[in-house]
């Protein structure tokens, strides 16, 4: 085995580093959590606010990383956290033992998350902290579905959304950038109309039969109109 198998073995990757992308995920990353522990902190119980990090930490590495891997779009991220939330407070409630329920959480939100379609890695740890979180966790009982869960999902949502949306090569949700890039396609591959002279005018028309009781000036404005419509009605799209 040598150094390049020996590299993919264990998956470490060969691909050349984007030092711009990687500032980026860094700087986002530190946004997403000082907008977390802001808002819980001012809405919420600190010590709560606190206990629920580690979960948002993981989804931040998603976000602000690779935004577009499917763990990372709006469904994932949202739905992963909020069912994982109601699994784990279920689990703590009706599993008497401490280690079943701790188990038996993240199996269970992974197979709730996976029925959803939304999987998201760190839902898991969400609904883990529901079983063995603190005693005043535990006190907030179905309530910790929406806060902290909720209010700290939901803003690092925000935060992801108009922080991504600052570079065009890593727009978030992942089809806003699907939809950018298909849009610079289409656009590349418009033929160009160049500007029509009168000589162009009279060549035009001494190829024709039919009198053409219209000026010069209401042909270009005709051409104007059709040239602008190629670009301003998308591909495919009639009327």
């Amino acid at each position: 085995m040598n150094l390049d198998d020996f590299f993919q073995l264990i998956g470490l990757s060969r691909h050349r580093l984007h030092y711009a992308d990687n500032l980026a995920s860094l700087v986002g990353g530190f946004l997403g959590i000082f907008g977390i522990l802001v808002v819980a902190q001012w809405l919420l119980d600190p010590e709560v606010a606190v206990l629920i990090v580690p979960s948002m930490g993981a989804s931040a590495v998603l976000l602000f990383a690779s935004p577009r891997v499917p763990f990372a779009q709006p469904w994932n991220l949202i739905g992963g956290h909020a069912i994982s939330a109601i699994v784990g407070v279920a689990c703590w409630q009706w599993i008497p033992d401490y280690t079943i329920a701790a188990s038996a959480s993240v199996g269970l939100a992974i197979g709730a998350m996976y029925f959803t379609r939304c999987v998201h890695p760190p839902g898991g740890a969400t609904a883990l902290a529901a079983v063995i979180g603190s005693e005043k966790l535990h006190h907030l009982g179905y309530s910790y579905e929406f806060e902290p869960i909720m209010l700290n999902t939901l803003t690092i949502f925000a935060v992801a959304l108009a922080f991504n949306a600052l570079f065009r090569w890593r727009r978030y949700p992942a089809h806003l950038q699907t939809l950018l890039e298909r849009k610079e396609k289409e656009k590349e591959e418009t033929p160009g109309y160049g500007p029509i002279s009168h000589a162009d005018f009279v060549y035009a028309l001494s190829h024709i039969d039919t009198y053409v009781d219209i000026t010069e000036e209401d042909l270009l404005e005709i051409y104007k109109l059709a040239t602008k419509r190629h670009v301003d009605i998308p591909s495919g799209s009639t009327g």
